[in-house]
């Protein structure tokens, strides 16, 4: 089964930060599935590292106040063309992500709080049928 999942849980240097994060139990998907690594972000033409952004509001707002709404949906439209490029039913996303976080995300504000709510991609995703699984849940798919 092909299966998307944010490239930065495989250790690829692509979040905000310029910094990955191997999560544990990769190598049991990797034996189970084909995994196909995605970073909306640049898919959507930001650079890596970046300015952190929250949504306020509906919008995708960098800490500096910058609008980059049409960045994370220009990178979220990609993302679905490889989703059903490559029939991937299932993701997994990075957790409280503007893009990515499905259940959990920042709240706008840069402080930490976190509520509940979807990203970018994952809004997306989710209305395009693709069943989403944080990096907390990978083992429903091993």
């Amino acid at each position: 089964m092909n299966i998307l999942i944010s490239a930065c849980l495989l250790g690829m240097n692509c979040r905000y930060n310029g910094e990955g994060q191997i999560i544990p139990n990769t190598d049991q998907l990797i034996e189970k599935h084909h995994l196909v690594p995605i970073c909306p972000e640049i898919y959507g033409g930001l650079s890596t590292p970046r300015e952190p952004s929250e949504i306020k509001n509906g919008r995708v707002i960098s800490k500096n106040g910058n609008d980059l709404t049409e960045y994370f949906e220009r990178g979220a439209q990609e993302i679905l063309a490889l989703a059903k490029l490559y029939h991937c039913k299932y993701a997994i996303l990075k957790q409280r992500s503007p893009s990515c976080g499905y259940k959990k995300i920042y709240d706008g504000t840069f402080s930490g709080k976190i509520i509940s709510g979807k990203g970018v991609l994952a809004e997306l995703l989710l209305k395009n049928g693709v069943i989403i699984v944080d990096e907390t849940e990978i083992h429903k798919l091993t």
